[in-house]
Order: structure tokens, then C-alpha cells, then sequence
């Protein structure tokens, strides 16, 4: 019974240095994710000609331009929620600033991501931070931020076959 109890007790003092050890696996596979993400989705906005920047499958649908305008505008709120901040006024890209201003403002505001999902920790994705004007936990906007990329991405994919481009992720050597 007492190698048991000294087992048992060598395993609760043990088991945070383990879990230190395995730093943080939840919020490094966020940040594996996102970086090749973030690297589709400007090779995306890249690849369609500035002239095809108006482009709309149907009616209904954003133009590409929009498609990059709202991207950004998304990115600058859902990071600002990752880092626990209510998002600061910013001047909005729109879809008329043309293709050159709309790559500038998704790397910018890539770029403002990156820096979020740097500070992620798998301890603090239970933490409540501002997003969209509720109060939700942080892994909600991290794993939010990944999943709307995902969907943008596909978008996107979509909108540059329709116009006869591949997209960076079926082109030949881009490892997906």
C-alpha cells in the first residue's frame, strides 16, 4: 500500500512538469495551420489578375476584391479577440482600392495574426476575451480564425478556376 500511496503521489508532482514539457501542442498546431493558410490565401489574392478583381460568380456573391476587403476586416477583429482586446478603429480597405491595396491590407493584417498566434497558449484558451461584441473563450476565435480561412480559402479557389487560374494549393511542387 505505501509504494502505492508514494506512486500515486510521485505522480501528481510529476504530471505538471510533464505537461510543461509538452509545451503547447493545442496552440502550435493553431499556428502550423494558419501559417500555411495565411501563405494560400495571399498566394490567392496574388494570383487573380487586378482586372478579375470585380469578378462575382453570381450576383449574390462578394467580387474577389470584396472577398479580400472582408478577409482583412475579419482578421483585424478575430485577432484582436485572440490577444483579449477589443479591436482598435483602423481604416478599412475597400474592394474599390484595387488589387495592390487589398494584398497590403490581407498581409497586414496577416501579419497582425501572426503576432496573435504567437502569444497562444493551450492555458489560456479558456480565458474570455471580447469577440464580436459578446464574451466567448479564446479558443473560439483562434480555432474561428482557422476554420474562416479555410472557407475564404475556397472561395477563393473557386473564384480563380472560374476564371481558368489554378489555385497555389493544386498547382504542381505546392506540397498539399
Amino acid at each position: 500500500m505505501r509504494l502505492f500511496q508514494s506512486l500515486a503521489v510521485a505522480t501528481l508532482l510529476l504530471t505538471p512538469a510533464v505537461v510543461a514539457a509538452q509545451g503547447d501542442p493545442v496552440a502550435d498546431a493553431a499556428r502550423m495551420n494558419a501559417t500555411d493558410l495565411a501563405k494560400n490565401l495571399i498566394a490567392a489574392a496574388q494570383l487573380m489578375p487586378a482586372e478579375k478583381y470585380g469578378f462575382k460568380p453570381t450576383p449574390a456573391e462578394m467580387s474577389f476584391g470584396q472577398l479580400i476587403a472582408h478577409i482583412a476586416g475579419d482578421n483585424h477583429i478575430t485577432c484582436s479577440a485572440i490577444v483579449g482586446q477589443t479591436p482598435a478603429p483602423r481604416v478599412k480597405v475597400t474592394a474599390a482600392a484595387g488589387k495592390d491595396k487589398l494584398i497590403a491590407a490581407l498581409q497586414a493584417s496577416m501579419d497582425e495574426c501572426d503576432a496573435a498566434l504567437k502569444g497562444l497558449k493551450d492555458a489560456g484558451m479558456g480565458d474570455t476575451v471580447p469577440y464580436y461584441g459578446q464574451k466567448y473563450p479564446r479558443a473560439l476565435a483562434a480555432f474561428g480564425l482557422l476554420i474562416d480561412w479555410s472557407d475564404h480559402y475556397a472561395q477563393q479557389a473557386i473564384y480563380l478556376r472560374l476564371n481558368g487560374i489554378l489555385p497555389p494549393t493544386a498547382r504542381k511542387g505546392s506540397g498539399m
